[in-house]
């Protein structure tokens, strides 16, 4: 029992050397790194940052109104304004992604046009969508 702890021991400085080692010279691929880059940004473009350091309330309830998913004030936001704009930033990301896919099928014409319009419609619905909801809601 006591050689087994012993060599147990004397071989953990070089298990952990190769772990460092494994984990040191690890390279992502770059569609990994670009998945993550895209989810950051729609991350921080939906206020999640905002979401993590102030804990906004979810949505307000007013009797004359009724219930409020959108902040009206410009300095404060609720909850489902940052999901609803994170939500409407991935659709556009999505949509633009599916135009540049698009490109890469040239040799089979009515696919690449099916995706450039799915592409297209999902920017447009999500650039709409934030251009109403900031005028209507926010007063811009």
């Amino acid at each position: 029992m006591a050689h087994k702890v012993k060599r147990l021991f004397s071989s953990t400085p070089y298990l952990l050397n190769k772990i460092y080692k494994r984990l040191t010279t690890v390279k992502p691929s770059n569609m990994v790194l670009a998945v993550a880059a895209l989810a950051i940004a729609i991350f921080l473009f939906g206020g999640g940052l905002y979401n993590l350091v102030s804990r906004p309330l979810p949505s307000y309830y007013s009797p004359s109104i009724g219930f409020l998913f959108v902040n009206p004030y410009l300095s404060d936001q609720f909850l489902w304004d940052s999901l609803i704009a994170t939500t409407l930033f991935a659709l556009g990301v999505i949509g633009s992604l599916l135009m540049y896919q698009s490109t890469k099928y040239a040799s089979n014409p009515r696919q690449a046009y099916m995706m450039l319009m799915v592409g297209v419609v999902l920017l447009l619905i999500a650039y709409i969508s934030i251009e109403a909801i900031l005028r209507q809601s926010k007063g811009l």
